[in-house]
Parts: C-alpha cells; structure tokens; sequence
C-alpha cells in the first residue's frame, strides 16, 4: 500500500490529526507540505461544526474542503462557499424533539455552521465545569439559546446535526434502542459520552464520495484517518483505513493500518508510510 497512488487524505481532527491541546505539531504540518506539493488532496472531515474550526486551519496554504458536521456540509475554504448539503429530515427532528422533552438530556444542535446549546446548560458549565466534556470547548464554540427544543423545530429543515451528551454512560446505552428506531436518521458518537445525529444518508463517507467524484478521485486512492465511530464509514471506504493509537480496540479492528496516537504524530506517520514513502 506504500506505492504512493494516494491521491487524496481524509483526516478527522479531535483526536486524530489535533493533538489534545488542539494544535498541530511541526511534523504533522511538514507532512501536509509535501503531500499537497504531490499534488495530493487533503481533505479535514470533522463532526465539528463550521464555527467551531480551529482558526489553525484557515493558514494552512493548499488546505482546499472541509467536510463538517459529520458529513452534513462541505465549504470550500478559501471561499467559504457551501458546495455540498445534507441535513436531517424534518420528521425526524420532530421525533427526537417529543423523546427528549421532559427527559433532561443535554442536547446541542448545529444550524447554519453554527452550533447551539441551551441556555441553562451553558451557564452551568460556566459557572461549575463539567466533569465528562471539555468545559472551555463548550464555552467557546457554542451559542446559548433558551429553549434548544423548540428552536430544533423552528429550524427542523435546516439541522445539520443534534447530539445528546450523557454524564453517565449507562444513560446512553439507555437511549440506544429508542433512537434507532427512528427512520430516516443516522445515528453514531464522536466520544464516549455523546450520541450524534445525522440526516438518513448523512456520513463522513458520503461527503468524500461526493468531493471524489468532483476532484476524479477513486476510492482506491483515499487514504482516511479517525479515531471514533463516527470516522468508521470513511475508514471503510478509503483504500488505507488507518486508525489512531489511542483509538478503542472496536476502532483498531476496522482498520488497515493503526498509527501512533494524536500526540505522537500519528498522522504524520501514515502520511509518510503511505503517500510520501518515507517508512
């Protein structure tokens, strides 16, 4: 697989390409160098949220798509021109919506590429923390609005995303059935206490079929790189499935290939097995 036929790399962010304090290290941007000075396509494929991008990203000179919200949007970044949509179905997000009233759930939502939580929960985390997330991400990146489930359905036709966060995880193996019974909806975790869902063909995979086809790329020249279950779909697709080091032994048995973790330059090490033929 190290004959360098990579022509395109799809590269998930937290966890994978990011290192835990959010940066990228020397090598990782050495190797986006001489990958794009290859001519090969490198592609960020994150759950996150348009606004919620690391501003890192925006100064990567050659960093041509970004693929968000887990497959739900992709922007050509040095347009910001949306090129590519897939939302949730609005009789979906009705049904999420009559689950979680009453239920207490933390819910998040993503319109517009941006990324909304309720009000109430913000502010505690402002005030308290949080024990199972990154209380400063939350803080950062999301808007306080006062009522997260009436606004879903003011804006049910244009929902990029909804995930639930669970402080215990038994709660969320609790919700597991009752949310896949839900038609027309992809449902998948970014981490260990979050579910996160998607509109019926919504996937990090279907997003880079789309940009493939568009850039003349073929499955068999795509490399892709996660650490989660929402990256299982581009892991499968791609050529070279390469999952982290500090991924679960679940992700690892999916993968072509497990590099080192997010903070060992793990991508980095993929890319030079795979594209530059440097291991």
């Amino acid at each position: 697989m190290s004959d360098k036929k990579i022509k395109m790399i799809a590269l998930d962010l937290d966890g994978t390409t990011l290192r835990s304090d959010h940066t990228l290290s020397p090598r990782t941007m050495a190797a986006f160098k001489a990958s794009m000075e290859q001519g090969v396509h490198i592609v960020v494929s994150t759950g996150r949220v348009y606004s919620a991008l690391p501003e890192l990203l925006f100064g990567i000179e050659g960093l041509e798509y970004v693929i968000n919200s887990n497959g739900a949007q992709i922007t050509e970044l040095a347009t910001g021109r949306r090129i590519y949509e897939n939302y949730m179905d609005p009789d979906a997000v009705e049904q999420v919506v009559a689950i979680l009233r009453g239920t207490g759930i933390s819910v998040e939502t993503f319109v517009d590429g941006m990324a909304y939580a309720d009000a109430d929960e913000f502010y505690d985390i402002k005030e308290h923390g949080s024990t199972f997330r990154d209380a400063n991400y939350v803080l950062t990146t999301r808007n306080p609005i006062p009522n997260i489930l009436d606004f879903m359905l003011e804006h049910k036709t244009e929902i990029e995303n909804i995930s639930l966060n669970f402080e215990f995880t038994a709660d969320k193996d609790r919700m597991w059935p009752v949310l896949t019974a839900i038609d027309n909806m992809t449902l998948t975790s970014s981490f260990a206490h979050n579910f996160e869902m998607g509109g019926a063909t919504t996937s990090k995979a279907e997003a880079l079929r789309f940009l493939m086809d568009r850039l003349g790329v073929t499955k068999d020249h795509l490399m892709a790189c996660g650490d989660s279950p929402n990256d299982s779909r581009m892991i499968e697709l791609a050529r070279v499935g390469v999952v982290m080091g500090n991924a679960s032994d679940h992700m690892k048995s999916q993968a072509d290939y497990v590099t080192d973790g997010n903070n060992d330059d793990g991508v980095a090490k993929a890319i030079e097995k795979f594209v530059l033929g440097d291991a």
